[in-house]
């Protein structure tokens, strides 16, 4: 029997994934977060394009060990005591989110708990929230394939390019990335590109979901188009858990 329920939540760079990864921590009791970017694989194995180091694509990440960490999370509830996160000491900005919507939140879910939700969540049944840039595209099935809940953020290039332009960089396995002139426009956007254009009309990822094959993947795509703020980003997030949650235990 599993002891962890794996929610995938997914989305361009820049799109609010790891703000609410940690929002939804503080919501969902006995819940945890797990970063693909810990599964970065060292720079110097990294792939080019534009002549530039590629950090969004799936060959530079460590997809064997990405899915070994899930099977362990699978079965013993929580992550494996190799895994130290990088990730956690990067700076994210301000989520922007009422203290007062996220108390009410909590009380939502806490009385979801105690009505059709108990039991979902336990001691011996956490959900491990795996934030990560590709989860659902055609290259990462593997990874795909063993995700429970699936949540798709959005956002607009400029929105990414401006978001994403103004972090000071990233820690990484060297030491510390910082993007390059360019960089969003020439790998970040593309590779998101190739990934996900299947899943929208035309492959125009700024325009309307392909609603089949979101539905036919089981991905849960977040509405408005990427315009939405963090708060309606949350609320959409937490009822799509506790629905979803509630839906496969029947």
């Amino acid at each position: 029997m599993s002891r962890a329920t794996i929610l995938g939540l997914s989305g361009p760079s820049s799109s609010g994934k790891t703000t609410l990864a940690r929002l939804l921590r503080s919501i969902f009791p006995h819940t945890l977060v797990l970063h693909e970017d810990d599964f970065y694989r060292p720079e110097e194995q990294l792939p080019f394009r534009a002549g530039l180091r590629d950090w969004d694509c799936a060959a530079a990440l460590d997809i064997p060990a990405l899915v070994n960490a899930l099977s362990f999370i699978r079965e013993n509830g929580r992550l494996p005591d190799w895994l130290v996160s990088k990730e956690d000491r990067n700076s994210i900005g301000e989520h922007g989110v009422p203290l007062n919507t996220i108390a009410k939140l909590k009380d939502s879910v806490k009385a979801w708990m105690q009505g059709s939700g108990k039991g979902m969540l336990n001691q011996s049944r956490a959900m491990v929230i795996l934030d990560g840039f590709l989860l659902f595209g055609e290259s990462v099935r593997e990874v795909r394939e063993v995700i429970d809940i699936k949540m798709l953020l959005r956002v607009k290039f400029a929105g990414a390019k401006e978001r994403r332009e103004k972090r000071s960089g990233y820690v990484t396995l060297e030491g510390f990335w910082e993007d390059p002139p360019g960089y969003v426009e020439k790998v970040v956007w593309p590779g998101y590109v190739e990934e996900h254009s299947f899943m929208f009309e035309g492959g125009d990822v700024d325009g309307t979901v392909n609603e089949k094959v979101v539905e036919d993947l089981g991905i849960h795509v977040c509405p408005g188009g990427g315009e939405w703020p963090m708060e309606k980003v949350l609320e959409w997030s937490v009822d799509s858990v506790m629905k979803t949650l509630s839906a496969h235990a029947r």
